[in-house]
């Protein structure tokens, strides 16, 4: 397959850029020229403003009639009124715009002509990303069939690895939608309650800052369309609910965690923070990559039945560690392909009951980890330092850095793109936080 070029200057679309003509993500940016928050999309070193774009004569006339109706849905401050337009809109949204990025195109010449007279094009540099979503709901799932086992391993032994119910349902959790932040929020060190083992007694806890904070490499998934509250998502339909998709990292204190999750799960350990990146991938331009997960032998319900096994993503994921000196250190890297469920599956069973999923709600798959000879496929510090056992080892050019969990001034930048020299390559940019020390106290 032939790819497209881009008429805006050789070098600004580079091969591997994330943001490629075959990918057109959505965000939310604000400028000099429009400081409040509006819509975009990302094209290469660039941020389209997609408000201004809107504006031009021939936008609604000749290049997107079917947005008549709506004139305004890209001055919003959030993509929420887009996403609810429905699957086919976003694809003829995004298709359009792809001809109008392309050299030599019709199109593309409207889009230069738009661009001579207002500032539409501006580099990523110059804008500031917002949350793309107003955020009602979040559901952290656990669907990283190798994490769990890692997981399970570590502290039930690998005869109990993984509950009775994992290979039967997506097993989930609900998060805090008031902490969902975007790329290049500080995250500060949260206090809680801790014991030093809570296995063993006496079990009297202190309340501290604390000292196992973790990060965790998951992808994250918006729903475009809702559902009426009793009726659920049939699996072959839930495709349709889906908007796209970010890169998550949900932030985990450990020590935290341990001691509160029995027997409702986590709460304080998890609910601090969680960061997204800020462009919103759709779900086409995602679907050429599609491969099978891992195999699931256990006979599924009727509901969550998929007729195709090509059902996950073939994204290759990365996480680094930024030291407070401002070295990039590998931490880990895995790939999407490693979830035992898929969103449509999460989105089924998350609906099965009659919950109504609405415009924005936020799907994590869980921590995506993988088996690496080199140690380093584990998609949390929890794994790759075996619960603070191991110390990691880092070199940098003053000499060796070590940690078990993340320290004050540590910032995790987590990556994914799909790559393939036929489909092009899609990706999702950074998934950036830093680490500030906790309150003095509480």
């Amino acid at each position: 397959m032939t790819q497209r070029q881009c008429w805006f200057g050789p070098g600004e679309v580079a091969p591997d850029s994330d943001f490629s003509l075959e990918n057109i993500p959505f965000g939310i940016i604000s400028t000099k020229d429009i400081p409040r928050p509006h819509a975009a999309v990302a094209i290469g070193k660039y941020a389209c403003d997609l408000e201004v774009f809107s504006k031009h004569a021939y936008f609604h006339e000749h290049l997107f009639p079917f947005l008549r109706d709506h004139p305004d849905v890209f001055c919003q401050p959030t993509l929420n009124a887009f996403a609810a337009l429905g699957r086919e809109v976003h694809n003829r949204v995004r298709a359009t715009l792809q001809d109008c990025f392309t050299r030599d195109h019709e199109s593309s010449n409207i889009a230069a002509e738009a661009g001579q007279f207002v500032r539409m094009l501006w580099p990523l540099d110059e804008v500031t990303m917002h949350l793309p979503m107003q955020i009602g709901d979040y559901t952290d799932f656990y669907a990283g069939v190798v994490h769990a086992t890692h997981v399970g391993t570590m502290f039930r032994g690998a005869d109990n690895a993984l509950q009775p119910n994992y290979s039967h349902i997506p097993v989930g959790y609900h998060g805090r939608a008031s902490s969902v932040v975007v790329s290049g929020t500080p995250i500060r060190r949260p206090w809680g309650q801790v014991v030093a083992d809570p296995k063993r007694a006496p079990t009297q806890p202190e309340t501290r800052p604390s000292q196992k904070l973790d990060f965790e490499v998951e992808l994250g998934c918006f729903i475009s369309r809702p559902n009426e509250m009793g009726e659920p998502v049939p699996i072959e339909d839930a495709e349709d609910h889906i908007f796209g998709y970010v890169l998550l990292n949900d932030w985990s204190a450990r020590d935290i965690q341990a001691w509160e999750y029995v027997p409702l799960g986590p709460f304080n350990g998890k609910n601090f923070a969680t960061t997204i990146s800020p462009w919103v991938v759709l779900h086409d331009a995602l679907k050429p990559f599609m491969t099978a997960g891992e195999p699931n032998d256990t006979e599924l319900q009727p509901y969550l039945q998929e007729k195709s096994r090509n059902n996950v993503f073939d994204i290759k994921l990365e996480a680094d560690l930024r030291t407070p000196s401002g070295e990039d250190l590998k931490l880990t890297r895995t790939n999407a392909k490693h979830l035992l469920w898929s969103f449509p599956q999460m989105i089924a069973h998350h609906t099965v009951g009659g919950c109504p999923l609405r415009t924005g709600d936020l799907l994590g798959s869980g921590t995506i980890s993988s088996e690496s000879e080199q140690g380093d496929g584990g998609g949390s510090l929890l794994e790759l330092s075996e619960n603070g056992k191991k110390e990691l080892e880092l070199q940098v050019s003053s000499g060796i850095e070590k940690r078990t969990f993340l320290l004050d001034g540590d910032t995790v930048i987590i990556r994914g793109f799909a790559f393939d020299g036929e489909k092009g390559r899609v990706g999702f940019g950074e998934c950036v936080g830093c680490i500030e020390g906790a309150l003095s106290r509480v």
